[in-house]
């Protein structure tokens, strides 16, 4: 079985009436807290075998960008794959190199950015022109010890890159063409860490299995490190700087070939972290997102024990409680979750098998 290698790889998602309506797709306007919804599936374009989305973004209900990878083989790296969401349909859009597009990331003005790498390592850093993706330089591109992991966006054109530069540095930063890396964080680090979240407040967030830390624009806050075994962190959500969760999975100590992760939600108060028990418990949290006021809202997940429909989780203001989406033929694995802005609705991604050299297809739903 190539579960374990598919899995852990991924992990290193109409509203009527009242809502606008942009290139003929309804959207409700934003609802209160704990809300449950139904979810739906959303045709995606054909791809080659061996087809996952990673990541998905949102401008508005009109825009959207998913990306990914197609034609994988096994552990040998396909071709980069990337879909853009007009309002009506999702379409296949460039670039088209060989690797991988891992993150994106939206503005409201429709302005986006991806991260990747190419099947040599480098990191690809490429920037939405209107129509397609567009190549855009950083320092350190190619270098030894130069990676970029995950990307968020802020007002004004602002871009935070998380990743490491040669020096230490974990978090790359951009503005109107310019870009540098921050000082690194007072912290020894080994694994470049690919979690990424920027606070209402402004404050950005890197994480990893060994590194939680925040940047306030002048220095960098450590918090203790979540630890675990052969973990991995595919979601971050800091409500406050005293009220932080994560997301992500762990494999334990040893098991047969094949063997599952067991779930991970972590609450943390900035000093420490709570284990936090979800509706399952073998599988994994693949994302999670913040309402428009930055509260716990809502996270994606893969359930080992009903792989034919993904496993969402519902903050209804005291705790989280299981949401799901629609049964399919196939088997369903959500990869991430974004929140259409200006709307109550949400764009989760995927694929429709656990193994990375199978047929598998593209999963969409919303």
């Amino acid at each position: 079985m190539r579960r374990r290698r598919f899995i852990g790889g991924l992990g290193g998602l109409v509203g009527a009436g009242l809502g606008s309506t942009r290139g003929g797709t309804a959207w409700a306007a934003p609802g209160t807290l704990g809300e449950a919804r139904e979810w739906q599936a959303v045709a995606a374009p054909e791809a080659s075998p061996a087809a996952h989305l990673l990541d998905v973004a949102a401008a508005g209900p009109g825009l959207a960008w998913a990306v990914g990878e197609e034609g994988r083989d096994g552990g040998v790296r396909g071709t980069a794959l990337a879909l853009v969401w007009d309002g009506t349909t999702w379409q296949r859009t460039g670039p088209r190199f060989s690797g991988h597009l891992r993150s994106v990331a939206a503005t409201s003005d429709g302005s986006a950015w991806a991260i990747g790498s190419d099947s040599s390592g480098t990191a690809r850093l490429l920037a939405w022109d209107g129509m397609t993706w567009q190549e855009a330089d950083y320092p350190g591109r190619g270098a030894a010890g130069t990676s970029l992991g995950r990307v968020v966006t802020g007002p004004r054109g602002h871009v935070w890159v998380s990743g490491r530069a040669g020096d230490g540095s974990v978090l790359l930063h951009g503005h109107r063409g310019k870009w540098t890396w921050l000082p690194a964080p007072p912290a020894t680090i080994t694994i470049a860490p690919t979690g990424i979240h920027r606070a209402l407040c402004g404050d950005i967030w890197v994480c990893s299995s060994e590194l939680v830390a925040r940047w306030d624009g002048q220095a960098w806050t450590v918090l203790p490190a979540p630890g675990g075994i052969r973990a991995g962190f595919t979601g971050l959500l800091a409500v406050a700087r005293d009220d932080i969760w994560l997301t992500g999975y762990d494999y334990g100590v040893g098991g047969p070939p094949g063997k599952p992760p067991g779930v991970r939600l972590l609450h943390g108060d900035g000093t420490a972290w709570e284990s936090v028990t979800a509706p399952f418990g073998v599988g994994m949290l693949s994302g999670i997102v913040g309402d428009a006021r930055g509260r716990p809202d809502r996270i994606a997940g893969w359930d080992f024990w009903d792989q034919t429909r993904a496993h969402y989780l519902r903050w209804d203001g005291t705790a989280w409680v299981s949401e799901r989406g629609p049964v399919a033929t196939t088997p369903v694995v959500m990869n991430a979750l974004a929140k259409v802005p200006g709307s109550d609705g949400y764009w989760a991604v995927g694929t429709t098998s656990t193994s990375a050299s199978s047929s598998a297809q593209p999963r969409i739903e919303r």
